[in-house]
């Protein structure tokens, strides 16, 4: 089984910035994708930004050139760094991860989700 744990969420200013983390942790011996996902009150979750393991990444066109994707593979860590943050931002922020176990098993897992609220 596999954890995944997000922590840097909270209340911030229009404008203002806030960094995500999110660390995986558990039966792991590769992570594939890494991503974050966020669904606001009444809406669907959408895909934010993801990153491979090799590094290449793609963003929602609502955050390209605001956010930023990366990850430390020793770690099995992911952020993502949200700059110029909107009001349409706010919304509930899921990290996703794609890991091989070592019996050769791939899977989906999500966190459970950390808060971000853009307000003056």
């Amino acid at each position: 089984q596999v954890q995944l744990v997000e922590s840097g969420g909270g209340l911030v200013q229009p404008g203002g910035s806030l960094r995500l983390s999110c660390a995986a942790s558990g039966s792991i011996f590769r992570i594939f994708t890494m991503g974050w996902y966020r669904q606001a009150p009444g809406k669907q979750r959408d895909l934010v930004a993801r990153i491979t393991n090799g590094g290449s990444t793609n963003y929602a066109d609502s955050v390209k050139g605001r956010f930023t994707i990366s990850r430390d593979n020793a770690k099995n860590t992911v952020y993502l760094q949200m700059n110029s943050l909107k009001p349409e931002d706010t919304a509930v922020y899921y990290c996703n991860a794609d890991v091989g176990n070592l019996v050769g098993a791939r899977n989906n897992y999500w966190g459970q989700g950390t808060q971000v609220t853009v307000s003056s």
